[in-house]
């Protein structure tokens, strides 16, 4: 194994400071994971039919419909510019740090590959000061297609200069895992709840409850 492509939204970023956002404008915070899964399903729904829209324009479209009708504390606008902000202010999961020191101190070559931008992406790492330990920051807006396309991931290993063989996708999300797999790619589950892995997808290589313990079982 040479490069391992990290997935970031939820992967490496903690969303659940999203809740509150959603809170602030008079929202219960349970509704920001229907807000994300409803943006990752259309999303999927434009890669499917061969089309790409931006994370943002998608989450702006969803968050329009998900608070329309609601009591909010402010105007729609303000509360989707609000919410959105969130995204920008996120932080990398506690295992992520020392994860990503203990890999690259395996030799491995990191990247990532997010169905977001990817300068939320350099936000994001910049705060957890682990940017240092990624040499690109890869994201499906220069690949033309959202994952869990195999257009996706194989722009990610091209941009790399390895074969798909030499590259495994890290992921906390099985549909991710299960692209990637398709795709010729090895992959890796952090299953940091205790959620079983979905027995329709193809099953991840190495299932790991953090980073740290990836870096483990691939030093092993």
């Amino acid at each position: 194994m040479e490069l391992l492509v990290f997935d970031v939204n939820e992967t490496l970023s903690d969303m659940s400071p999203m809740g509150a956002r959603f809170e602030d404008v008079g929202v219960p915070g349970e509704v920001a994971a229907a807000w994300f899964a409803t943006l990752l399903r259309d999303g999927f729904a434009l890669a499917v039919a061969g089309e790409q829209a931006p994370f943002s324009e998608i989450g702006a479209d969803v968050l329009r419909t998900v608070l329309t009708g609601r009591e909010l504390t402010t105007s729609l606008d303000d509360a989707v510019e609000h919410v959105l902000a969130g995204l920008q202010e996120l932080d990398v999961h506690d295992d992520v740090p020392d994860g990503v020191r203990a890999l690259r101190g395996l030799g491995l070559r990191l990247v990532t590959l997010s169905n977001g931008s990817s300068a939320i992406a350099e936000r994001l790492l910049a705060r957890g000061d682990v940017a240092d330990g990624f040499e690109r920051l890869l994201s499906v807006e220069e690949a033309g297609v959202w994952k869990p396309s195999a257009r996706a991931y194989e722009y990610a290993v091209s941009s790399c200069g390895v074969e798909r063989a030499a590259a495994m996708l890290v992921a906390v999300h099985p549909w991710d895992i299960d692209g990637a797999s398709r795709a010729g790619l090895a992959s890796a589950w952090i299953n940091r709840g205790s959620a079983p892995y979905p027995g329709h997808f193809r099953p991840p290589d190495v299932e790991a409850a953090s980073l740290v313990e990836l870096a483990e079982r691939l030093g092993a």
